[in-house]
């Protein structure tokens, strides 16, 4: 018996000893795993209806997915083989002829474009390329939750600043443009240390589409402060109308200081080809080039050919606004509608998106109808949302992960939703929640 135990302490102290040795890097120590992967899990668990993640439930385009097997069938052999490590040079030539029409500047697509393993790796790129240890880079509120976590890893600080819901407690619809910025909080974040503002507009997951005026006063302190804007507009076609997508590039003054996130999951409705861009100045883009060649090098060449034939098909269509990205905002404002009915007639207040495809919807009337004290998370929408999940079998995303710490309690009376599904997926999550009201008569 002691020779048994002095082997299980020897085997523990050696556990302990190669697990300290090999602990997180200090660099990754504020980062936990993503809101994705716990809520994937319990997807996988409990089996309810998926309307956390962004991503269409059905092909949308009947013709893009058949352009990657083309692609994949053809003989030439250099299709299959590495392609140009900063971007294969078809993509990057329709790519540069689209964008140079569209922000009314000619593009130089060898040195003013670069292509990515999808947005997040384009954002991971400009990051990594411009943050330096103690940078202070602004990130608006709520923001995609890699922001903040790839800051921290390159030694960045984070300074934090939410758009308000400002009309909070009224009785009228809530539409995102209702949600904004404090401009002298904004002012008040600036100062010798900025080195970058991460701008997303269309906005995720408020649906908020900057106006001119709001981007002019982020451009405005950008010129003051001698500070660069990486703009995320990865939802640049998923604008409803009357509102319109502004792209800050275009402000006098900002091509000069603003790197631009583009993403083929977004404009195709493919996330999973997992292929972005971003464009900007030469002497900008070439920080994120320095990046992405010692992370990934060189993205998949076949689909970045099948996107570049999509892109030269859509490029014909788009004088006469038929490209396919310009028509899904009337593809989704159906769906957009005929949900946000859904959620009122249940009892959710929803902020009625401008843009994009997702709804923040506030549940804290429903509130009385829902047991939480089962769930341990401290926040209240973590708890809300696994408590949907579980007992009424349909999956939101808790918005306080798109916060930072201190101002984390100002989602917690949220949930989001998205609404890029089939019609029959949005009537299934209509009789889920009326099931749910009639169960509990609320």
């Amino acid at each position: 018996m002691k020779l048994q135990l002095r082997f299980f302490s020897k085997s523990a102290m050696s556990l302990n000893n190669v697990q300290s040795r090999f602990a997180l890097p200090a660099r990754f120590r504020d980062c936990t795993y993503s809101v994705w992967v716990e809520f994937v899990d319990l997807v996988a668990k409990y089996k309810p209806l998926n309307l956390g993640q962004g991503f269409p439930d059905y092909n949308a385009s009947q013709y893009i997915p058949s352009t990657l097997a083309t692609v994949a069938a053809e003989k030439n052999n250099f299709l299959h083989q590495y392609t140009r490590g900063f971007g294969h040079p078809r993509l990057v030539n329709i790519l540069g002829k689209m964008y140079s029409k569209l922000i009314n500047r000619q593009i130089n697509p060898m040195t003013e474009i670069l292509i990515t393993c999808g947005a997040y790796e384009a954002i991971y790129s400009a990051i990594a390329g411009h943050v330096d240890q103690g940078d202070e880079v602004i990130i608006i509120e709520p923001f995609y939750d890699c922001y903040e976590a790839i800051v921290r890893i390159f030694g960045g600080v984070p300074r934090f600043i939410p758009l308000r819901n400002t009309k909070t407690g009224s009785s009228g619809d809530v539409y995102s443009s209702d949600w904004k910025l404090d401009t002298e909080e904004l002012s008040g974040l600036f100062n010798s240390k900025t080195k970058l503002i991460i701008l997303n507009t269309p906005h995720n997951p408020t649906g908020k589409a900057f106006t001119r005026e709001e981007l002019q006063i982020i451009a405005d302190l950008c010129k003051k402060h001698n500070v660069v804007c990486l703009s995320d507009e990865v939802y640049e076609w998923l604008v409803y109308k009357p509102n319109v997508h502004v792209r800050i590039a275009t402000l006098p003054g900002m091509w000069e200081r603003t790197l631009t996130v583009g993403s083929v999951g977004k404009t195709f409705s493919v996330t999973g080809w997992k292929c972005g861009w971003i464009y900007g100045p030469d002497y900008l883009l070439k920080n994120a080039n320095i990046a992405h060649q010692n992370n990934i090098y060189t993205y998949n060449t076949p689909i970045q050919e099948a996107i570049a034939l999509c892109f030269e098909k859509e490029f014909l269509n788009l004088d006469s606004g038929n490209a396919y990205f310009q028509n899904l905002p009337s593809h989704l404002q159906p769906k957009r509608d005929y949900f946000m009915n859904v959620l009122k007639k249940v009892g959710f207040k929803p902020t009625i998106p401008d843009a994009g495809y997702f709804v923040v919807a506030d549940w804290s009337a429903l509130a009385k109808y829902a047991d939480l004290s089962a769930e341990p998370d401290p926040i209240k929408d973590y708890k809300f949302s696994k408590w949907m999940t579980k007992n009424v079998k349909l999956l939101g995303i808790p918005p306080s992960a798109f916060y930072g710490k201190e101002h984390k309690t100002l989602a917690e009376n949220y949930i989001r939703f998205c609404f890029f599904k089939e019609d029959k997926t949005l009537q299934n999550a209509e009789n889920i929640l009326t099931t749910w009201k009639d169960s509990c008569k609320l």
